[in-house]
This record gives C-alpha cells, sequence and structure tokens, in this order.
C-alpha cells in the first residue's frame, strides 16, 4: 500500500510560525535561568569573600557588576536631605517603604546610594512617614552592594525625583543628575547599625533591614522551557499527522 502525505499552504505556515515561537521562547526561557544560575554564582562568591572596603575611587560599571552581592563596609556621612522613599515595598504583609540616603565617602565629593531599611506605611495618612533616626557625623557601615533598588509596576509617568520624595522607583542615574551628587553605580543594602565614629548614637528607632532575596529560580525557567520546546514540536507532529491522515482518507 502506497503511503501518500496531503500537503497544505496555510497549516504549513501555521505550524512553521508556532515552531518558531515556541523554539524562541524556550531559548529566552533557557536564557533567563542562565541568568539566575549565573546570579546564584555570584550571591555565594559574594557570601563567602571577605568584605570589600569602599574608598573614594569611583568603579566602572563593569567593576560594579563583578561586586554584585558583594559584602562592603564605606566610612562617611549619610546626607538625609536627599533622602528618596520607595513606595510599595510590602513587608511581611504590611504595607509600607524602602529609605534611600545617599552617603558621602569619607575623604572625597563621591557617593553610594544607602537603602536604610523598611517603614511601615501609615495607612491612615499615606504620606506620612514614620519617624526613624539617620545617623549623624562620620559612621561607617555594612552591607550588600546591588546594582539597583528593584522596581515595581507603574503606571503613568514618573515624577520627577526631589529630596525626600515618595516614588514608586528611583534609578542611581536619575537620582545623580537630580541632587548634582557624583554617585557610584550601586547602592549598598544595609545590614547593620551604623558604628558613630565621633559619639555614641543617639537611641532611635531603625528602619527594618530584613531583605528579600534575590530570585533565584532557575528551574523555573527551564520548566517554562520544556513546555515551550513540546509546543513546538506537537505544532510540528500534528501537521505531519494530518498530512498523512488526509492523504491516505482520499480514494
Amino acid at each position: 500500500m502506497r503511503i501518500r502525505f496531503h500537503f497544505r499552504w496555510i497549516p504549513f505556515v501555521v505550524m512553521l510560525l508556532l515552531v518558531a515561537l515556541g523554539i524562541s521562547l524556550a531559548q529566552w526561557q533557557q536564557r533567563r535561568g542562565d541568568e539566575k544560575i549565573a546570579r546564584a554564582a555570584r550571591l555565594e562568591a559574594g557570601n563567602q569573600a571577605a568584605p570589600l572596603a569602599l574608598t573614594a575611587v569611583p568603579l566602572l560599571p563593569a567593576d560594579a557588576q563583578a561586586i554584585e552581592y558583594r559584602r562592603v563596609t564605606v566610612t562617611g556621612r549619610f546626607l538625609p536631605a536627599w533622602t528618596v522613599y520607595l513606595d510599595n515595598r510590602p513587608y511581611k504583609g504590611q504595607a509600607g517603604f524602602h529609605v534611600l540616603t545617599p552617603f558621602q565617602i569619607d575623604g572625597s565629593r563621591m557617593h553610594v546610594l544607602v537603602a536604610q531599611g523598611w517603614l511601615p506605611r501609615n495607612n491612615a495618612e499615606r504620606t506620612r512617614i514614620p519617624d526613624y533616626a539617620t545617623p549623624t557625623g562620620t559612621v561607617t557601615i555594612s552591607g550588600i552592594a546591588r546594582l539597583n533598588a528593584g522596581h515595581v509596576m507603574e503606571l503613568g509617568t514618573a515624577p520627577p525625583l526631589a529630596p525626600h520624595a515618595i516614588v514608586q522607583n528611583a534609578d542611581i542615574g536619575q537620582l545623580a543628575q537630580a541632587s548634582s551628587l557624583a554617585l557610584q553605580s550601586f547602592l549598598i543594602e544595609q545590614t547593620v547599625a551604623p558604628v558613630d565614629l565621633t559619639a555614641p548614637p543617639a537611641a532611635s528607632a531603625l528602619p527594618v533591614r530584613d531583605w528579600p532575596a534575590p530570585d533565584l529560580g532557575a528551574d523555573k525557567h527551564r520548566g517554562y522551557a520544556f513546555q515551550w520546546y513540546a509546543l513546538a514540536l506537537m505544532a510540528f507532529l500534528f501537521f505531519v499527522f494530518t498530512g498523512f491522515r488526509r492523504a491516505n482518507k482520499q480514494p
């Protein structure tokens, strides 16, 4: 018995589109997984490495990426006049803000942005910031280097950055331009209370410094990649199966 195949252009084109879409999305998911594997490796290396002491020398963007997730220490003073608050940063189910404050590195005009921690939001008065104290004078702080403060969905046009502004997102470059401060191209997520080098610190409320761990779910992206590859294969097999079926049903 002769086996025939019934070729049709429209199903063929649809099959090619589905195969191309499936392979493209699968490869994208694979790249996302590889990025998270590399991020996990940097995080592990940063945890094991000795703390890096920051100095007045500005780092290149490539250097900033190399020290992401490294433990760092820096001595200088906070500039609370240019503190900004990131809204929609919940902590354990409670709405709140992340506090970002420029920090002038000792002996220079170079600054680094410091995420001091989390503060709860007043649900009755949304724009009211809880009382907290930013240390004065020369202090030494420790934390983890991050390339940015994270990003949340934002509708509409973002307002210009200004001192003590409540915003959804704050880009380091935009903050440097708005404040006219020389900022390193990364920030520090502060992890411990600062050490005051000039006087004992006054007792005051401190922001919560329980930072969320970075998303390292590489296996999730591998699973998505498998699903997209399966879709591409199913589209191809369906085209081949229906082509043989239609041809062999004809008299």
